[in-house]
């Protein structure tokens, strides 16, 4: 377990459209076992304004995770994880595809650009929040994330 992680909150960018989705990953990151703030931007052109802290983001933190959807108004997910990982400040950032796309051609494209996992939504309520759950689990808690790459 990550004692820094537990000392401070993680911050979380939430990369989605659906306001449905939304509301339940918060649902579900409220009773998390690491302290977490959310940032929520609803498509690829606001999430690199977020990650480059322009405009209203100018304040926007460095976030520890990506929780990225790839079907997004304006810009795509596709697009914002190239964008990303070709980016020298921003590659280690751990993205997680967060989607409803099951279909290969985007599974390998993802994966193609580096993203560091790839998570089809599930329908069920019961099982989002499971998702949800193990998403915050597996990487504030048992990973070592990399520190703040703006350092």
């Amino acid at each position: 377990m990550q004692t820094d992680r537990i000392a401070k909150l993680a911050e979380i960018l939430l990369v989605e459209d659906n306001l449905g989705d939304v509301r339940l990953t918060q649902e579900a990151l409220k009773d998390a076992q690491v302290r977490v703030r959310m940032s929520v931007v609803g498509d690829g052109v606001e999430a690199m304004a977020f990650l480059h802290h322009e405009g209203p983001y100018s304040r926007s933190l460095h976030p520890d995770l990506i929780l990225l959807d790839l079907n997004l108004p304006r810009k795509d997910g596709r697009e914002v994880l190239a964008d990303i990982k070709a980016d020298t400040h921003l590659r280690r950032i751990p993205i997680v595809i967060l989607t409803t796309s099951q279909a290969d051609k985007d599974i390998l494209a993802s994966y193609d650009l580096h993203a560091n996992c790839y998570i089809i939504k599930p329908v069920n309520l019961n099982q989002f929040t499971k998702v949800i759950t193990a998403i915050e689990g597996f990487w504030l808690e048992v990973v070592r994330l990399p520190p703040d790459g703006r350092q």
